[in-house]
Order: structure tokens, then sequence, then C-alpha cells
């Protein structure tokens, strides 16, 4: 009995030294920045003590790193701040810069960079904790600033519907028409060593897609590739520098038009991660024109990618990851604007919330019932059955081919094989002979009688093959009627 009694004792003894230590193991944690681990020993000590300061910063700022509740995060660190406890004042600022409450931002950054000032500076390691801390206040003003800026250009659209789905999925939400041509995952077209996380645009008629792909830098860009006979090929990168961009470039789409490319990147002076991006192909020099960001609410401080516009259906799609836990993904409809419409409110509020996007039924116009467009946005398109063209040839009265494939004969199908290569040869030297004809118009003299002599090779090989490919075509055709007689 006594020694059960000396145990008890023992127990409630060592009891608070274990509970101490743990905390003091999740301060030493708090500070390395490992704040998901810290927070459940910091949760068990705010239950506790709900009003002690220090337990009210700690805990309020794990929940803010772990993106845990920005709610509660507010409600701790804003005890904390009524004891004048430094760093709640800093996070205040950004939750209060992330929610867009501009005023609330400014006077909380303030508040800390006038108690951050009334710290020592005599040692060197309180000197560079001071640089240090005033280094990253700036870079939170630069940001609020910024944001402030851009929710002021808020567009005017109207947004109609919204769909939370796993990221691993998220193209099912993109009911596109076939006129705007159809998505897949980049790992579902290609064969790829390792992860690579991006889309495949093709157009209407298959005949060209786009796609992000990672260099070697492991840097994504976009590229393009033409439909040859059985695979795409002719790999070609859209932009030499990335379109002028710091980062990633990925999730492209194409309009209709061919020339306006929309797409997302990641770049020194993102919103947040991904940003939506819209350029234009410039046809006299083959090149892209500087891309313009999209204002809010297309983009945020989160993750923003894949825009797609259906002319035919009158609405859009883009991503987001805004609001959404981990591995999810918000996809919004939208309607678009035939031009950029700035929203105009003096309710600072208004706009914030417009910018958001915190309600949906904020951003539609009175009166206007959006029922049958958003059924029509959500309904997939019927199948069509795809006939594979990769030229047209015909043979006779009651036969027209395709694709290689479509010969009986196997004669007629190597002869007409050379006919495809043939014309692939004729396009690209004629696209080399105009370039040159081009350049020959603006070059200098000296210049000229240097490229006289490869004009006239050139058109010269053209020439050949246009009076080979006929012969080889009544080859093949010959060939083949006699195998289907």
């Amino acid at each position: 009995m006594k020694r059960l009694a000396f145990y008890i004792l023992l127990s409630v003894c060592c009891l608070p030294a274990l509970f101490s230590q743990t905390l003091a193991e999740a301060k030493d944690l708090y500070l390395k920045g490992e704040y998901a681990q810290a927070l459940p020993v910091f949760e068990a000590e705010y239950t506790a003590k709900p009003t002690d300061a220090n337990l009210n910063q700690w805990y309020g700022v794990c929940l803010y790193e772990t993106g845990s509740d920005l709610t509660k995060a507010e409600e701790c660190l804003l005890v904390a701040s009524k004891k004048n406890v430094q760093d709640s004042f800093f996070y205040l600022g950004q939750i209060y810069t992330q929610e867009f409450r501009f005023e609330e931002a400014k006077e909380a950054f303030d508040k800390y960079e006038t108690l951050l000032s009334k710290n020592p500076r005599r040692k060197k390691e309180d000197l560079e904790k001071y640089e240090a801390n005033s280094a990253r206040l700036e870079d939170k003003k630069k940001q609020l600033s910024r944001l402030n800026r851009v929710v002021s250009n808020t567009e005017d659209v109207q947004i109609i519907d919204s769909l939370v789905v796993s990221k691993a999925e998220f193209l099912s939400a993109y009911k596109q028409s076939h006129s705007t041509g159809r998505l897949d995952y980049f790992e579902k077209v290609f064969k790829a060593s390792k992860p690579v996380k991006s889309t495949v645009y093709f157009n209407e008629k298959e005949t060209k897609i786009y796609y992000g792909q990672p260099g070697k830098d492991g840097v994504y860009a976009l590229y393009s590739m033409e439909k040859l006979l059985d695979d795409f090929g002719n790999e070609r990168k859209l932009s030499d520098n990335n379109f002028g961009l710091t980062g990633d470039v990925n999730y492209p789409f194409m309009m209709a038009d061919g020339v306006t490319i929309y797409f997302a990147a990641k770049d020194y002076d993102s919103l947040g991660g991904y940003d939506l991006f819209v350029s234009r192909y410039n046809l006299n020099n083959d090149t892209y024109l500087t891309p313009e960001r999209l204002n809010m609410p297309f983009n945020s401080i989160y993750n923003d990618y894949l825009m797609v516009v259906d002319e035919e259906k009158g609405v859009g799609w883009f991503a987001s990851d805004r609001y959404q836990p981990e591995g999810k993904v918000c996809i919004y409809t939208f309607i678009p604007n035939k031009t950029v419409k700035i929203l105009e409110s003096d309710d600072e509020r208004y706009l914030a919330n417009r910018a958001r996007i915190t309600s949906l039924k904020d951003s539609w116009v009175a009166g206007q019932n959006y029922s049958s467009l958003i059924a029509s946005a959500r309904k997939a398109p019927k199948e069509v059955v795809k006939v594979v063209k990769d030229f047209e040839f015909v043979i006779n009265d009651d036969y027209t081919y395709y694709k290689l494939a479509d010969f009986k004969d196997k004669a007629a199908r190597d002869i007409y094989y050379k006919v495809v290569q043939k014309k692939a040869d004729e396009r690209d030297l004629t696209k080399k002979l105009n370039e040159s004809r081009t350049a020959y118009s603006i070059a200098s003299a000296d210049k000229r009688r240097n490229m006289t002599t490869e004009i006239l090779n050139l058109e010269k090989q053209i020439e050949q093959l246009q009076a080979e490919i006929p012969i080889l075509e009544v080859q093949a055709r010959n060939q083949e009627i006699e195998k289907l007689k």
C-alpha cells in the first residue's frame, strides 16, 4: 500500500515537469517553423488557459500557418494583440490582407512596425533579427499595396456557377462544345518518365495540340505539335523566352481563331501561385505578343489556371484552389465579356467581395435568369463519331480514302505513302521559299546575290515535286482499282 502511494505521489510530482517539457518542445518547433507539429500541444494548452496572451499568439500563428482555421486564428491573435504581443500584429495584418480588409491590415502592420522599432539593436544578433523582421514586413506591405490596386481594377463579370472537384479529375467539370476543341491530361496523351502536371489542348479538327511540359531546368513551358500521318510531331516551343515570364508557364487553351491563347504562369510578381494570362499570336513575325495578366476575380492570391472560353455555349470556365482544402479545386463558370468592363463602386467591401468571389449572386444582373445557361454549361456535348482524315484521295466514284489503312492493296498503299511524304516536303519547301522571298525583299544588294541561288534551288525542288506527285497518284489509284475489281 505504501509502495502504491509512493508511485501515485511520484506521478503527481512528475506530471507538471513532463507537461512543461512538452510545451517547451512545442515552442522549439514553433521557432523552427514546424507549426503543424506544434499545433496540437498549443491547442491543448489554449483549451486549458484561453485567456493567456502568449498561448493565444502561438496557437493563432499555428492556425494561420497551417491554414486550419483563419477565423479562430484571428480571434486568438486579437487576444494577443491586446497585450501588445508584437508578432500578433504581423499575422493579423496578413489575415486582413487575405480578406482584402486593407485599412485594418495597414493599421496592424503600422502597429507591428512601431513595436519593432522599440526592439534593442545593440548586439549583432539583435540587429540581424531586426533587419530580417523589417524586410519581411516590407514584403507584406508591398503585397498589401499591390492587392489594393488590383482590387480597384476588378472586372465586372457574371460568375454563374461553381463546382468543387478533385484536382486529379478537374477536367471532368469542363463540358465545352466540340467546336471549342477538347482537353486531356498530359500523362494520358504522352508517356512520361516522371509525373507531369499539365493538360493538352486539341483544336476542333485535332490537327494541332498545345501543352505545357518541364524543360531540363524543371521549368514548364508551352509547346505545340501538328498532326502527321499516325501521330503528332514537329514539336515547337511557343516562346523562346517563355513569354518574358520567370516561372512555369502551363495549362494552355487556344481560341478558335488560332491567335488568342490563354495560359497560367508563375511569375516573380504573381498574385498567388499560378496567375491567368492572355496573349495573341503575331502573324507578321511568328511570335506571341507580351502577355496580359487577367484582372480579378479571375486571378487571386491562390492558384488560378486553365481558362477555357466556349463561344458556342456563351460561357467560360477557370479553375482555382482559393478557399479549397488540399486536393480540391473549384471550377467557376462565367459569361465572357466582349470587352473588359471594370467594376465601378465606392463600396470598398463590395469591391473586395466581388474580387474574392465571396458570393456568385453578387455578380448577377438583377432580373436575369441564368438557369438555362447553367444547364447548358453543365451538359456534356453529344459524342460525335469521328472520321479520321489524314488526307483525301479519290479512287473512283464509289471510293474515297482518308487514311493509309483504307488501301486494300499493299503496293498501292506504299506508292501513296510516297505521295504523302512528297506533299509534306512540298509544304516545308514552300514555307521556306516564302520566308526566303520575304527576306530577299528587304535584304541589301550583296546579300541578295547570295540568296538568289538558294531561291532558285527551292523553286526547282518544288517544281520537281509537283511533277512527281500526280504521277504517283495515278499509279496508286490504278493499282488500287485493280485490287477492287
